[in-house]
């Protein structure tokens, strides 16, 4: 396993190879390059995770010591690897799931301008996301936290042509930069309070220094907390997701539903002693999750692009990761947030599948009756529908949601389940009114389906992902998250608890055939009265959070700009730049040209130099 560097290093050499030819190389070389060294550090990481799972039980974390960061009085920061169950977990995702994403991506992109520097970004992005999952110490992580934070901006904005797609870019990259300053915020409090980063020494020592429910513990840990909420876009700092959209879809895909929106995930579980000693904080993660996921659900219910929809789903079952981490389920949220990973980069490669067949169309009520036309994406939506939508048993979203469901109810957090029942009914809802609109009813326009094993193979592979086969997969969690503790006396509800969440996912998918199939005059004539429009425009809107804080937080700064825009301080610099050009202004009106006059200019400073010299 000496070798677990080198799944930082391909992406990072394939990220410099594309920047720096400076769109040299031809679409083949470039995707070869691209998609290469994503395969490289895959198989790598398939390796080095086979001889990891290889040693006896219990397996012990392997750390890899690459150089010291930097020395300053005491202050060592080491440039280290960790591979624990966790961190593999998260490195098969990252890498196996972004391979697909990036073979995709050759076909999507293929034609588009700045197709190199397209996976420039993509290469860049998954160094950076395999830098915060595999540092053994926060600044490590925190490295690739701003680096997956750089390249979301760089993506989002890829067609920077378009002046909202850099509204969007920025909107994202200003918001989970608030979420960023509280991480650091909380890391020079962890430094401060217990004299290292290094994340094992962290959670070994804080236990040691800090009393449980402690001044300094809850503090930290809300401070990671907001950190978290940034990245993964849960309440309050959710509203830059549904922009982000107007990246490519395989930006979509694997920055904004497989791996970068599950950081503050990774973050709670892999510091989750600290928040073991603030249950305060912990309880605050799954209201956090619970809130959001039922919020999203709404807002999705109401949207018309194929994308925002696929958006706000994410924002709901990244909810349920928090609500399980809130409950103390980390291994539940864990095994969610990798079977998540399957099934929504399946549903978001088979909406640009969709996109390019329609020539860029994403409103889904433009669409209709691919069901004919596309039948291999209409599989791809059935598979990937039911396992967002937790249909029982056959799909790997059932196992892992049903689990999640199931420990909340045994710990005796009865407000979080129910929740999480009405989280997965809105779930159901919105996914199958996605399906019955696009795939079913009159045909619209042409579509022409793909072609290409670039496109077949990754949906074919998360497919299969998708269904109980994904659910197969166990992450390797334990000895480095809590089993959650079930009390005897519950253990006799579980297939209660398995029924009432089967009925729930399927009493959704009925409402939304007899809402959606056919046609649908009971819904058009809802959604067009006037409490209909009301509500649309709320929940459209994700619930005003945009006018709310444009209204705190935008306008008051506006507000300052205009009225400072020529204060003292300017016209101060100002002064220094006017009196400057009007002297060059002057002294080149001497450049004339003419011979005598420079002549005479000369004798000039000549007698003048020797009049200073005398008087001197």
């Amino acid at each position: 396993m000496n070798y677990l560097y080198l799944t930082i290093l391909f992406p990072l050499l394939g990220y410099v190879i594309l920047a720096f030819t400076r769109s040299r190389l031809s679409e083949n070389v470039s995707a070869t390059i691209g998609v290469g060294s994503i395969g490289l550090s895959t198989l790598t990481s398939l390796i080095a995770g086979m001889q990891f799972l290889a040693q006896p039980k219990p397996i012990a974390p392997y750390t890899q010591h690459l150089w010291t960061w930097l020395n300053v009085d005491g202050f060592a920061p080491a440039f280290s690897l960790h591979l624990d169950g966790l961190s593999l977990t998260l490195l098969g995702v990252v890498t196996g799931v972004g391979f697909f994403i990036h073979l995709f991506a050759s076909w999507y992109m293929r034609g588009e301008e700045g197709y190199q520097r397209f996976f420039s970004y993509m290469n860049l992005f998954v160094a950076a996301m395999l830098c915060l999952v595999l540092g053994d110490n926060l600044m490590m992580l925190y490295l690739g936290w701003e680096g997956v934070g750089l390249c979301s901006f760089l993506l989002i904005g890829f067609y920077y042509k378009n002046p909202a797609n850099g509204l969007a870019a920025r909107k994202a990259f200003v918001v989970t930069r608030v979420g960023d300053v509280f991480l650091a915020i909380g890391m020079f409090i962890l430094y401060r309070e217990l004299g290292t980063l290094h994340i094992q020494d962290i959670l070994i020592r804080a236990p040691e220094v800090w009393a449980q429910g402690s001044y300094w513990v809850t503090a930290a840990t809300l401070l990671l907390l907001g950190g978290a909420v940034g990245k993964s876009a849960q309440l309050p700092l959710q509203t830059w997701l549904a922009d982000a959209m107007a990246g490519p879809t395989p930006v979509s895909a694997l920055i904004h539903a497989a791996t970068m929106v599950t950081a503050g995930v990774y973050l709670i579980a892999r510091t989750h002693p600290l928040f073991l000693l603030a249950p305060d904080v912990l309880y605050s993660v799954g209201m956090v999750g619970a809130v959001t996921l039922v919020l999203a659900g709404f807002s999705a219910l109401v949207q018309t692009d194929i994308k925002r929809i696929l958006a706000y789903s994410t924002m709901s079952q990244i909810g349920y990761m928090f609500l399980a981490l809130g409950v103390g389920a980390w291994q539940a949220s864990v095994f969610h947030l990798m079977t998540h990973a399957f099934f929504k980069a399946l549903l978001f490669l088979s909406a640009g599948s969709i996109i390019v067949a329609l020539h860029h169309e994403q409103n889904i009520f433009k669409m209709g009756g691919l069901r004919k036309q596309m039948p291999l994406i209409y599989a791809c939506f059935l598979i990937g529908g039911a396992a967002l939508a937790a249909v029982p048993f056959i799909d790997a979203g059932f196992y892992s949601k049903d689990r999640i469901l199931w420990e909340a109810y045994a710990t005796g957090h009865t407000e979080f389940f129910l929740a999480g029942l009405l989280g997965a009914f809105l779930t159901s809802l919105y996914t199958f009114r996605l399906i019955f609109v696009v795939f079913h009813g009159k045909t619209k326009t042409d579509a022409h389906a793909g072609k290409g094993i670039s496109h077949h193979l990754p949906l074919l592979v998360l497919l299969v992902l998708s269904t109980f086969i994904g659910a197969w997969i166990i992450p390797p969690l334990d000895g480095v998250l809590p089993v959650t503790a079930i009390p005897e006396s519950m253990e006799s509800h579980h297939h209660m608890i398995e029924m009432v969440a089967a009925a729930v996912a399927l009493s959704g998918i009925a409402l939304a055939a007899l809402l959606f199939l056919g046609e649908r005059r009971f819904v058009t004539a809802l959604v067009n009265s006037a409490l209909g429009r009301a509500i649309s425009a709320l929940w459209r809107s994700g619930w005003g959070f945009d006018w709310l804080y444009d209204l705190i937080f935008v306008r008051p700064f506006m507000f300052l700009v205009r009225i400072n825009h020529r204060d003292i301080s300017d016209r101060g610099v100002g002064l220094i730049t006017a009196t400057l050009m009007k002297a060059n202004t002057l002294t080149s009106q001497t450049q004339t040209g003419r011979l005598g006059w420079y002549a005479i200019s000369m004798a000039g400073g000549a007698v003048l130099v020797l009049a200073a010299l005398v008087l001197i």
